[in-house]
């Protein structure tokens, strides 16, 4: 029984999360993070030993294609875990020093990002984040490319859960709430529905930096190495993540800062995998 690349990545997401807890207690995380650490390892192990048992058992094929299509799309419901796992970091109280440092680039770039007529089809981008590893995944299985689903997952999650990680450090509250009288978004049907889908389900540690651009990012970089020689995939992709990075400005769900790092950190699993372990675990690069 062994653990795939992408799923190695959750499980240290976890155990960092429980590791660091102890280091906030004005943030009051208690015991929650070490029983969902508990509860990952758990998921995480009998989903892959289920795997493992079922190819050793003669004549049940199928339970073992059941059980790995499930680890293809389970990290979809890790990654939801691991962001809600950032709200037991929420602080007491914001002292905006963060945000008032961030407001001077954005003072700089936004009367000429209001220029734009395009307002619809960036908050359409920036709702359409949600659904983008289960589009990647729906790709890779159309183009017959489910080998590397784990390598998708790598590149993915590491720079997903990279930009989690560093929520705690930097507690902060989006433009739209910390100034909401400083380029307020232009009004439309669509920035309504996203601002109250936030409202009810996002979480409240901190913006920086942008786990909407780092993770669409991350996608782009993984579909342009997946499929080298079908290009079309990974720049349709890193078109939508660059829509994506001016929406979270132009919206003022983020700072402009935090579009930055989130680029920077959508890199990380590139990185691991110029290693080239990732890349053979992964299959990708075939075609």
């Amino acid at each position: 029984m062994r653990l795939r690349v992408s799923e190695g990545i959750i499980l240290a997401f976890f155990l960092y999360t429980a590791g660091i807890a102890p280091f906030f207690p004005d943030r009051h995380p208690g015991i929650q993070p070490i029983l969902t650490l508990c509860a990952v390892v758990i998921t995480l192990f009998l989903v892959a030993r289920g795997a493992t048992a079922s190819r050793s058992e003669p004549g049940l094929p199928a339970r073992a294609r059941i059980f790995d299509h499930a680890r293809d799309w389970l990290p979809i419901g890790y990654t939801l875990l691991a962001f809600r796992e950032m709200e037991l970091f929420v602080p007491a109280v914001y002292n905006q020093s963060f945000e008032r440092s961030w407001m001077h680039l954005d003072a700089a770039i936004l009367p000429w990002l209001r220029a734009s007529p395009a307002a619809s089809y960036l908050e359409f981008c920036y709702l359409l984040v949600y659904g983008l590893p289960a589009y990647c995944l729906w790709l890779l299985y159309k183009q017959q490319r489910r080998p590397a689903c784990d390598y998708f997952w790598s590149l993915y999650l590491a720079g997903t859960l990279t930009a989690y990680a560093l929520f705690p450090y930097f507690p902060s509250r989006p433009p739209r709430i910390a100034f909401p009288q400083s380029f307020p978004p232009p009004a439309n049907a669509l920035h309504r529905f996203n601002v109250a889908l936030l409202n009810n389900a996002t979480i409240h540690t901190g913006v920086f930096p942008s786990a909407h651009v780092s993770s669409a990012f991350a996608a782009a970089w993984a579909l342009l190495l997946i499929f080298p020689k079908r290009k079309r995939f990974g720049y349709i992709a890193l078109a939508y993540a660059i829509s994506v990075a001016v929406a979270t400005v132009f919206g003022r769900y983020h700072y402009a800062a935090d579009v930055i790092s989130g680029v920077f950190v959508s890199f990380t699993g590139v990185l691991i995998s110029c290693c080239g372990r990732l890349r053979k675990a992964g299959g990708a690069g075939a075609t």
